[in-house]
């Protein structure tokens, strides 16, 4: 009979002497230790050598295609080094915390410092602040701004519909894992997704995770990702449903999507339960053991010291390119990380290229959480962050006694730009769209409209825009309006001019399959984008100074 901790390993697939290692205590007692080396069962993947594969790919079927065809790649060719660095962007942000510090990171290359409530900035400076973690603002101060000047804003979202562990992860509360044998863990549903598109994926799991660090008095928040196939939620066979049921399935989202951890190990190998609950406190008893089990693996600390986490779960496969000549980029969480990482380049651009030097306004970029949700929460859009960032950087600037003036005069003098992804014509559903406003993928970014205030967008923003990818040698801007018989969604535009009275605009990349597990979007339309926003920062004052008040 194997002891209860050669089963535990058996279960991961781990030799004893791979797993456990002689740990100091927080009193410097050595006392020994699991260590879940599940890499060593799933070898983490080399990214940039996949980015690499697919680039000789597709280098070596343009060359074999035949000179008859037309070849597409050519004209894609200059893209595609952008689109990689989104692909690699989106592949390292598979929640908002990871997309924020991912963010943050490339910030602070360029010379982004944090700007904390108390520390003064100045013309020139460069600076970012979050929110939760989850929640970004990153701006440059121009070197002739004054208070009251207007703000350039490039607002997104860092979330994407998803499962999240539930606050108490244990779903099988038989030790065996009752019928199945199988440990499931208890999720929910974040925002409106495809459910039905989560079934039979490889699935990791990310977020972060509180840990109590009793030498320093302090809980820590560490941030996890197991980019690794750990969890999956099975499709039923085809031969136990009846062809009334295979017609008529749909998702129950609370019995069907519970993904599958691992499976249990009777008591009657291990000799009892290995779990000893005498020792947890009310939370820990009632969460996932091999779940906290390997959280305090990954992330070196133990298992008793987990005081709680948000987590959710994502598809491990990374992005790729797609198409016959790599015209496409197939991936996860294009909506909303596509335009994250093209307002996040927009402004490193602008500061890269001296534009800073040149500028009298502010240029920011906000990225805000649970905009899947409604935006109403202290990191959503509907929150007074943007508002109140205004009014900081007024006074720090001196604004001083005039300071409700001058910050109603550069909330007048300011646009956000709204920027989600946008609905492109399906081929096999085209009459879902208005026939007169059908965006196509690789055709450039799309204005999206409501009569009815769905969206933000008026006629003078619009005109902004459309004048502004004209200067800049871009295709014409593509309009999306939706049918007179079709529901029209919504985004972070009208909640933020609600909030702070800023004129905005929607408008986005056109893509398909959004709030699916995997979504598409045209290569070329990532350098439209950028193309766009470097515009926007340099050129919107001259602009909007053209058009009669």
């Amino acid at each position: 009979m194997r002891s209860s901790s050669n089963v535990f390993l058996a279960i991961a697939g781990l030799s004893s002497s791979a797993a456990f290692a002689p740990v100091l205590g927080s009193r410097g007692a050595v006392k020994t230790k699991t260590l879940w080396s599940a890499a060593a069962t799933f070898p983490r993947r080399d990214v940039s050598t996949t980015y690499q594969l697919q680039s000789a790919s597709t280098a070596k079927s343009s060359t074999s295609i035949g000179a008859s065809m037309p070849s597409l790649s050519k004209h894609c060719d200059d893209d595609l080094p952008l689109a990689r660095d989104a692909m690699k962007f989106i592949d390292s942000s598979p929640d908002p915390f990871h997309v924020v510090e991912t963010a943050v990171d490339q910030l602070k290359e360029v010379g982004f410092v944090e700007w904390k409530d108390d520390e003064e900035i100045k013309n020139g400076g460069k600076y970012y602040f979050t929110r939760n973690k989850s929640t970004l603002v990153a701006f440059s101060v121009g070197e002739g701004y004054k208070p009251g000047n207007g703000l350039k804003i490039i607002g997104s979202h860092t979330d994407s519909p998803n499962l999240k562990v539930k606050p108490y992860s244990k779903r099988t509360t038989a030790k065996n894992g009752g019928a199945s044998g199988a440990i499931q863990l208890g999720v929910e549903c974040y925002g409106g997704g495809l459910w039905h598109t989560w079934f039979d994926r490889d699935l990791g799991i990310s977020g972060r995770v509180f840990v109590n660090d009793e030498e320093k008095g302090k809980i820590q928040q560490k941030l996890i990702k197991i980019d690794r196939p750990i969890l999956r939620i099975p499709n039923l066979a085809i031969h136990l449903q009846t062809a009334k049921e295979r017609e008529a399935f749909a998702v129950n989202k609370e019995d069907d999507l519970s993904p599958i951890l691992a499976m249990a190990v009777k008591d009657s190998l291990t000799g009892g339960s290995t779990d000893d609950d005498s020792t947890k406190d009310e939370w820990q008893k009632k969460q996932e053991p091999i779940l906290l089990k390997m959280l305090a693996a990954e992330l070196g600390v133990e298992t008793e010291d987990i005081v709680d986490f948000e987590l959710n779960l994502f598809d491990v496969q990374i992005a790729s390119l797609g198409g016959l000549h790599s015209e496409f980029v197939h991936s996860a969480r294009l909506d909303n990380l596509a335009s994250c990482f093209l307002s996040l380049r927009g402004l490193i651009d602008h500061v890269k290229s001296g534009g800073v030097q040149d500028d009298e306004d502010i240029s920011m970029i906000a990225m805000f959480d649970h905009e899947e949700v409604g935006s109403s929460s202290a990191t959503g859009a509907g929150s007074p962050i943007i508002g109140e960032a205004v009014k900081r950087i007024n006074h720090a600037l001196g604004a001083g006694a005039d300071s409700p003036i001058l910050y109603d005069r550069a909330i007048q003098r300011s646009l956000v730009l709204s920027v989600d992804q946008a609905h492109a014509v399906h081929p096999n559903y085209a009459s879902k769209h208005e026939k007169n406003h059908g965006p196509v993928m690789n055709g450039g970014m799309v204005i999206k409209r409501n009569a009815n205030q769905r969206y933000a967008t008026n006629g003078v923003t619009g005109l902004i825009i459309r004048q502004l990818a004209k200067n800049a040698g871009l295709p014409p801007i593509q309009e999306f309006v939706v049918r007179n018989d079709c529901g029209c969604g919504s985004t972070i535009g009208p909640v933020i001019s609600t909030a702070t009275g800023m004129r905005a605009i929607d408008m986005g990349c056109p893509q398909l399959s959004m709030h699916s597990i995997r979504e598409t979007m045209g290569v070329k339309d990532f350098s439209h984008g950028l193309a766009l926003f470097r515009a926007f920062f340099n050129d919107f004052s001259a602009i909007d100074s053209m058009i009669e008040e």
